[in-house]
């Protein structure tokens, strides 16, 4: 009678570990299925990003991301847009002929924009990838707290981590660790200054 017991009893301790087995096989086989398909994160990576830059101030500047990187969108001063050839004498670059750029941002010259009141660059630095950050005001140490830019500072940005300067065309200084201008990805922007990273037409409405 105890023979008939245990053997029962095993068969069906067998068949609950058995059971249990293809359960756990089931559910960890889930995040691997899962991932075949796209998340709506990495669809968001890829997808263009729509910025509504009328609603920045003359020398305001907003940081967006694209494709898991930032991208800076600035509303210029028609002063700045004004000296922006001023100082091409002080640049890698001036030009822009070793850019990475549309080809329709390589006709507008030194400014660098489809619209020369707005800038869209890579917030990037092309030495190590830092950051840069904001120094818009001229022949002063501007927002930066502590670094002095030099009395001939046309205003652009400054890359806190190994002191390379852009100017406010992105446009990267001589003597500084940066080799080349900070990108600007493809972009449409309208008349009304609504912009769209990633794209370079705006889609037409009805």
């Amino acid at each position: 009678m105890n023979e008939v017991v245990d053997q029962s009893r095993r068969r069906l301790l067998t068949a609950a570990t058995v059971g249990a087995g293809a359960i756990g096989v089931a559910f960890s086989s889930l995040p691997f299925l899962a991932s075949w398909n796209p998340s709506s994160r990495a669809k968001a990576q890829g997808a263009p990003v729509e910025v509504d830059a009328s609603k920045l101030e003359p020398g305001q500047l907003v940081k967006v991301i694209w494709r898991g990187q930032p991208v800076f969108v600035l509303r210029r001063t028609k002063a700045s847009i004004d000296a922006i050839g001023g100082h091409d004498a002080l640049l890698v670059d001036p030009n822009s002929l070793s850019s990475a750029q549309p080809a329709y941002i390589e006709k507008s010259g030194a400014t660098r924009a489809r619209n020369p009141e707005y800038w869209i660059g890579l917030a990037v630095c092309t030495h190590a990838s830092c950051l840069p950050l904001g120094a818009f005001e001229p022949n002063n140490r501007g927002q930066l707290a502590g670094v002095d830019l030099g009395p001939g500072w046309p205003g652009g940005f400054y890359c806190p981590c190994h002191g390379s300067k852009y100017d406010l065309s992105g446009r990267v200084f001589k003597n500084v660790p940066a080799p080349k201008n900070l990108p600007i990805p493809p972009y449409a922007i309208s008349v009304d200054a609504q912009i769209t990273i990633g794209v370079d037409t705006l889609a037409k409405t009805a």
